[in-house]
């Protein structure tokens, strides 16, 4: 299969790219991954998108976005990118069904992934009191009591953010100190309804309805080794983000975290031809809305790639 535009992943980013693309007459293709509709299709409601006054729920939205797509002539497929050939223009790819593309322009919108402490019951209360996005679900605890797991600049944001909606705000910290930085550290002491609970590691979760409590441990295995219940309403992990670049590692420039570098006020990374939308360029925002404006940026740029060429 030959095309001038490949999109590689869904959610708000690379849908909104397709549409963009679709639009201009470019007929993209897009492989949208084994997770179709990206991190949003794991969210029960989405209250922050602009034009859904009453909120909408996440698998709805993208659903919706994928059709918008389609309107204008995006030849979807449900598989995945295996591996990438960029040593050679036009670029070369082939999918879980062995399949070969070649494209002429990319845009890489694969997202990212929350880092998870790989407890079980964090999956079983996935919606029901965890969540990775304080921004996104912190409103559903106005006046309860949550707990933040993370000692790092995030983590920080997460706990100021939700103190100003909660009653109570535990963070939940492994080490003996904070990992932020000194501006962020004070700004967490100062919040009287936060409480830092250090050197402190989360074993499980219960609840019947939900989560309702939290299994810690202080100072594990250490004499004065203490295990006891948190009581909480909701469980925020807020310990990073893993962006889907792995296929990329050698020929797209990353920065140390896996991210991958676009250049200026473009989505261009240092390959010509070549633009990422989305998380998986994005360590800092990771919202929808601004996920999405970079797909359409992205696809803009795409479009001025392939017309100069």
């Amino acid at each position: 299969m030959k095309t001038k535009l490949l999109i590689i992943g869904s959610g708000p980013a690379g849908y909104t790219a397709a549409i963009y693309a679709g639009r201009a007459n470019l007929q993209p293709v897009q492989y949208c991954g084994i997770q179709m509709g990206g991190q949003l299709t794991q969210t029960t409601e989405v209250e922050n998108f602009p034009g859904y006054p009453d909120g909408v729920d996440g698998n709805q939205m993208m659903m919706e976005l994928r059709r918008q797509a389609e309107r204008f002539g995006v030849e979807m497929h449900d598989g995945s990118i295996v591996s990438a050939d960029f040593s050679q223009q036009p670029y070369r790819f082939k999918t879980d069904r062995d399949e070969e593309i070649e494209a002429e322009s990319v845009i890489i919108a694969t997202g990212a992934t929350a880092k998870y402490l790989g407890l079980p019951d964090e999956q079983k209360y996935m919606g029901q009191g965890v969540s990775a996005c304080a921004t996104c679900d912190g409103f559903f605890y106005r006046k309860k009591v949550v707990a933040v797991v993370g000692g790092g600049d995030t983590a920080c944001e997460e706990a100021s953010y939700l103190a100003s909606l909660c009653s109570k705000v535990y963070m939940i910290v492994r080490k003996p100190y904070l990992r932020a930085s000194d501006v962020m550290k004070k700004r967490v002491e100062n919040i009287e309804n936060i409480e830092i609970l250090y050197e402190t590691n989360t074993l499980g979760l219960f609840g019947d309805n939900g989560v309702e409590g939290a299994h810690v441990v202080y100072r594990k295995g250490e004499a004065d080794e203490k295990a006891y219940d948190l009581a909480i309403d909701g469980f925020f992990l807020a310990i990073g983000h893993k962006p889907q670049t792995d296929l990329f590692k050698g020929a797209v420039d990353l920065d140390e975290q896996g991210f991958i570098k676009v250049s200026g006020h473009s989505q261009a990374t240092n390959l010509p031809g070549v633009f990422a939308a989305g998380d998986v360029c994005d360590p800092h925002y990771q919202q929808a809305i601004v996920a999405a404006g970079t797909g359409a940026k992205a696809a803009l740029d795409a479009q001025e790639f392939l017309l100069n060429k």
